[in-house]
């Protein structure tokens, strides 16, 4: 897993993406959702390309080695914006070097603090947790997350 590119979703086929999308082992660790069919895949695709359109915003899809691997990026959220990384399970290895880039997009758009919000099915990370300026559980959509705040630009990962 050396080479990470990120793609404009207009770059991708999106039965590939949502093959992704809908394995079970990356929808174990997200908020239930029916399975994505052609159709919901193209409304959802066209929600991340309009929100990526809009001030602070960069989404785009993961793809490592050149073969696709998910999605990432950062977008609103209730509380300011959020970091979110969605990638198949078999390349989970490469989650940090994603969230460093997202650390540098957060900077390049001006943010002070971004947030990353993990589902309760995932265990308290504490590399991440030492790098955060504050860590808590919240409620978001009926679910429990631990939710991480860091400051741009002051992260030593």
């Amino acid at each position: 897993m050396s080479n990470i590119e990120y793609l404009t979703f207009e770059q991708v086929d999106p039965k590939n993406l949502m093959d992704i999308v809908n394995e079970d082992s990356l929808r174990a660790h997200l908020i239930h959702h029916p399975y994505f069919d052609i159709t919901s895949i193209q409304t959802w695709i066209e929600d991340k390309i309009e929100t990526d359109a809009l001030r602070g915003c960069r989404i785009r899809v993961v793809s490592i080695d050149g073969a696709l691997a998910g999605w990432c990026g950062i977008q609103p959220d209730e509380n300011g914006f959020e970091i979110a990384i969605v990638i198949s399970q078999k390349f989970w290895g490469a989650g940090i070097p994603i969230f460093k880039t997202l650390q540098c997009w957060a900077g390049e758009l001006g943010h002070k603090e971004v947030l990353f919000h993990l589902l309760d099915t995932r265990r308290e990370y504490k590399a991440l947790a030492k790098m955060a300026t504050k860590v808590c559980r919240t409620q978001l959509l009926g679910r429990s997350f631990t939710t991480y705040y860091f400051s741009v630009g002051q992260q030593n990962a």
